[in-house]
């Protein structure tokens, strides 16, 4: 495994700072965003002369080109992007203010967005370079209460897709990675709960976000072990173009996969009907 240097967003919480913590233990040199100052010289205490914080706010997507530039200029060419940046979102499609549609979209789609148009550069003169979303199985499947958080991951999976097919034949390979639950602060600290406003919904929205929240800190998916997945995947040759994590997402997205074929061939005498005939 030879050395390389990672940019890691959203490196000081959840699957960004288990990333980050493996890659420098295995010896690679990380760049990691962080939010705060205070966050910043934590991280740079873990390796020094290897792992070096940037300040980045997901939001704030302008800053992103300057950023990269710095890091490349004062750290080295990277290798790969991990795009790990994001929170999730907990309310109904109705009672999630636009303000917080905005928010989601703004730190999950465009602010990953924003990291990898300023990496692409340096990754097509150098003819390398590997490209990691980190989206969720939340990106496949859809469910109450996550409509603003699917969305915006259903967003980053197409996007990850377009991206993957441009830049096949420049020498950078594209993956999304899909976690399942894993032990963060996802559905914890990190969550943020639209305010209900609508009686309608309470039968469905109180007991699923009471099980989310029971849930934390009792998820199946190790931090850890994802990163190491991670790890392994940025040695591959000929690495997915999608990569699920955790056996629960395994077990939802072939159980989806499976229920999507199943109706898409009960509706197919319908959906063939809409030919020009004779075409």
């Amino acid at each position: 495994m030879r050395d390389r240097t990672l940019l890691i967003t959203g490196a000081s919480s959840g699957l960004g700072r288990a990333a980050a913590r493996r890659a420098l233990a295995c010896g690679h040199t990380v760049v990691g965003t962080v939010r705060t100052s205070a966050a910043a010289e934590e991280f740079e205490a873990l390796a020094p002369g290897r792992s070096y914080a940037r300040i980045l706010d997901a939001a704030r997507f302008d800053d992103a080109r300057g950023v990269v530039a710095d890091a490349e200029r004062t750290v080295g060419p990277i290798d790969v992007l991990i795009a790990a940046a994001g929170y999730g979102h907990e309310g109904t499609v109705e009672e999630s203010t636009l303000q917080e549609w905005r928010r989601q979209f703004d730190v999950n789609v465009f602010g990953a967005v924003a990291v990898i148009q300023a990496v692409l550069p340096g990754m097509r003169a150098r003819r390398a370079g590997h490209v990691i979303t980190v989206t969720s199985v939340g990106g496949l499947i859809a469910g109450p209460t996550l409509g603003v958080y699917n969305g915006s991951k259903f967003a980053l999976e197409g996007i990850t897709r377009a991206l993957a097919a441009e830049v096949a034949g420049l020498g950078i390979r594209v993956t999304a990675v899909e976690p399942g639950a894993f032990r963060t602060d996802w559905s914890g600290r990190s969550m943020r709960r639209a305010t209900r406003s609508i009686d309608d919904y309470d039968d469905l929205v109180g007991p699923i976000s009471a099980a989310r929240a029971g849930f934390t800190g009792r998820q199946p998916g190790d931090p850890d072990k994802a990163a190491d997945a991670l790890l392994r995947l940025i040695e591959l040759d000929d690495p997915p173009t999608h990569l699920l994590l955790g056996s629960d997402a395994h077990r939802a997205v072939t159980g989806a996969l499976a229920a999507f074929g199943a109706e898409v061939e009960k509706w197919r005498e319908l959906t063939l009907s809409t030919d020009f005939a004779g075409s």
